[in-house]
């Protein structure tokens, strides 16, 4: 994690009241299972009042800016979107949705998460390790 956004995003967390949705605990599993990642730099950067995202980025990687990012959309309640860069992933359940120039103005595969599910939340940290493993190859 980038050394300039580790206070900001640590008071996101401290300041974000978990709901019956259940949304900080799956931001939070999301995040753990990013920062696992050998190698994997993460920055967080602030739209208050509108999104807060959470950027993996790979070393190795040159053709491309990041490998996932992780919004909070502020709304009531906060839902998150975990967006890839569709050639970076499969989508063998077809639970995600395409989005054309959806992501920095590329297309983009995105799974939205409204509320707790444990299924959901491993198979969006499946596709986190398929974006990494690519992003791992420059």
């Amino acid at each position: 994690m980038t050394i300039e956004t580790q206070p900001t995003l640590e008071e996101f967390i401290d300041n974000w009241e978990e709901t019956p949705e259940g949304n900080r605990k799956a931001f939070l599993k999301l995040k753990t299972h990013l920062a696992a990642k050998d190698g994997a730099v993460m920055t967080f950067i602030p739209r208050k009042g509108v999104t807060y995202s959470l950027r993996g980025t790979h070393p190795l990687q040159t053709s491309k800016s990041l490998f996932v990012m992780v919004d909070v959309i502020e709304d009531a309640p906060r839902w998150i979107s975990v967006c890839f860069y569709g050639e970076m992933i499969t989508d063998p359940d077809d639970l995600g949705d395409f989005v054309p120039e959806g992501l920095l103005g590329e297309d983009a595969m995105c799974f939205d998460i409204e509320e707790w599910d444990d299924d959901r939340v491993g198979y969006i940290e499946s596709r986190i390790d398929e974006a990494f493993d690519a992003a791992s190859k420059g």
